[in-house]
C-alpha cells in the first residue's frame, strides 16, 4: 500500500477514510444495544444498560423498561469513559490528518497522529477487556446454564480498534517516505544495465 498509495495523489486519502470508518464503528459500538445477548434472547446488554428481557429494537434501555444501568458500577463507568476517550482522540486525529496530508510543511504531524492513534487504541483495548471480564464476574459467574454471546456492537468496537492499530502503524511509518509523498522521489529501477 505504501509504494502504490504514495505514488497516486488521490490515494493518500485512504488513511483518513480508514479513520472515518473507525469513527463510524466507534459510534456504533458506543450507541449499539448488542454488546451481549443470551442464547435464548431473554437478556441483552449494551455498554450502558443491562436489560433482563428483550425490549425490542426500538427500546433504548431505561428504568421504565426494566433495565439496570451499568453506570452504577465503577467498571461500567471506566469502560464507557475509556471507549469515549479513544473515540475523542480518534476524531482529533481524523481532523489532524487532513492538515498533515494537505501541505508539505505539516508532515511532521504524521508521527504525532500515529502516537495519538496508538494511545486511542490502548484506551479502547482497555475498555473492550474491562467490559467482558467485569460483566462476567458481576452478573454471569453463577449462571452456568445459559450461554451468552458477545454480539455485533462489541464486534464493531474491536473492528475500530484494529483499524486504529493499523493506521497508527502507517502514520508512524509515513515520514520515512516523505520524498514519495511530496513527489520528489527519483524513479527506482529494478534492473541494472551492465
Amino acid at each position: 500500500m505504501l509504494r502504490c498509495g504514495l505514488d497516486c495523489e488521490r490515494c493518500r486519502w485512504i488513511l483518513p477514510l480508514l479513520l472515518l470508518s473507525a469513527i463510524v464503528f466507534d459510534i456504533i459500538a458506543l450507541t449499539g444495544r448488542g454488546w451481549l445477548e443470551s442464547e435464548n434472547k431473554l437478556q441483552t446488554s449494551s455498554l450502558w444498560w443491562k436489560c433482563p428481557n428483550e425490549v425490542g429494537p426500538s427500546g433504548t434501555g431505561s428504568f421504565e423498561e426494566g433495565c439496570e444501568t451499568l453506570m452504577h458500577y465503577a467498571w461500567g463507568r471506566a469502560a464507557a469513559a475509556m471507549l469515549m476517550c479513544g473515540c475523542i482522540i480518534l476524531v482529533i486525529c481524523f481532523i489532524l490528518s487532513f492538515f498533515a496530508l494537505c501541505g508539505p510543511q505539516m508532515l511532521v504531524f504524521l508521527r504525532v497522529i500515529g502516537g495519538l492513534l496508538a494511545l486511542a487504541a490502548v484506551f479502547q483495548i482497555i475498555s473492550l477487556v474491562i467490559y467482558p471480564v467485569m460483566y462476567t464476574r458481576q452478573f454471569l459467574q453463577g449462571d452456568l446454564v445459559t450461554r451468552y454471546y458477545y454480539n455485533w456492537a462489541y464486534g464493531f468496537g474491536w473492528a475500530a480498534t484494529i483499524i486504529l492499530i493499523g493506521c497508527s502503524f502507517f502514520f508512524c511509518c509515513l515520514p520515512n517516505y516523505e520524498d514519495d509523498l511530496l513527489g520528489n522521489a527519483k524513479p527506482r529501477y529494478f534492473y541494472t544495465s551492465s
